[in-house]
């Protein structure tokens, strides 16, 4: 018992001494901790205090009777949107829309910044840049609104076939395009602004060992292969993991702009079904179950990939 005492009276004082140095901490940085206030307020509102709204997906949630007075009914609303007829065609235009935009719309922005670090002439890089970053500065509302008077029967892309001597192209009035319209619209508004982050990764690569390669007969290819491509596989792997957390966010406005009734059947999908059901219908606690299935869903790819990415590669979110 005698013995004891010294080492508790060791470690209350090594806690008083932490506290007392990331007070001096706090005080000397305070500006700095001033600045990110805004950004926890912004995530405090917006990100936790919603999910006490959570429990309605639970609830038959009644105006009158407000969220805690609403009765619980468990699971209902779950299983009433896995045993519509719905459901599946839902889940997989979902998933086909984010599939396909990750595929084709990851590669390419790693494969431009590679091809940029490789162009010599500044002013062509620059053009390049301000050309392909443009398109990322363009509200939603507004892209969409180009997409469907460029791609409509008497637009502009079909006007440049017909001088070409090619027959006009049915873009809008075939449903079956909806999907490419959606991912390749989106590849050309994104591939500059995602390309940013591989360019800044490209650009601190030691210069020392370009030169060694150079003098080893190493091409361009080679280089990139093996300097480079190895120089921004972490920054790949955490933004793949980050992507594999909104599998099932795929963007609700673009996909609800460029929506109508011939396309429906490959463009209703789950966050434009929560909309329609949620604010138009007025079904609150249905359309946030959809929703928290939907993030659960999120969660799981978001772990699951992190976890096989921490194994394979030893780079992960945590």
């Amino acid at each position: 018992m005698t013995g004891s005492r010294p080492q508790r009276q060791y470690g209350a004082g090594r806690k008083k001494g932490v506290r007392r140095s990331s007070m001096r901490l706090l005080k000397k940085s305070w500006v700095c901790y001033l600045f990110i206030l805004p950004m926890i307020i912004y995530i405090v509102l917006f990100n936790y205090l919603p999910m006490y709204g959570i429990q309605l997906a639970f609830k038959d949630y009644r105006a009158l009777d407000g969220i805690w007075g609403s009765p619980w009914v468990g699971w209902k609303h779950f299983q009433t949107f896995f045993g519509s007829y719905q459901f599946k065609d839902l889940l997989w235009n979902t998933l086909a829309l984010s599939i396909y935009s990750l595929a084709a719309g990851f590669p390419l922005p790693i494969l431009f910044a590679l091809f940029l670090n490789y162009v010599t002439n500044s002013k062509g890089r620059k053009a390049a840049q301000m050309i392909t970053y443009a398109p990322h500065f363009i509200s939603t509302v507004v892209f969409c609104g180009m997409i469907l008077i460029f791609l409509a029967s008497d637009g502009i892309v079909n006007q440049i076939l017909a001088l070409l001597g090619i027959e006009p192209v049915a873009f809008l009035s075939n449903p079956k395009n909806f999907r490419h319209i959606y991912v390749w619209s989106g590849v050309l508004q994104s591939i500059g602004w995602g390309s940013i982050m591989y360019i800044s990764v490209l650009a601190s690569v030691g210069p020392e060992l370009h030169e060694a390669a150079r003098v080893d007969g190493a091409t361009k290819f080679q280089r990139m292969l093996y300097i480079d491509i190895p120089s921004i596989v972490p920054t790949m792997v955490i933004m793949l993991i980050m992507r594999a957390g909104e599998i099932m966010d795929v963007g609700f406005e673009k996909a609800f702009l460029l929506q109508n009734s011939v396309n429906l059947d490959y463009s209703e999908i789950i966050s434009t079904y929560v909309y329609k059901i949620g604010i138009q219908s007025g079904q609150f606690s249905y359309s946030a179950a959809i929703g928290l299935f939907n993030n659960i869903i999120n969660l799981i790819l978001l772990l699951a990939v992190n976890r096989i990415a921490g194994k394979a590669s030893d780079v992960s979110l945590w």
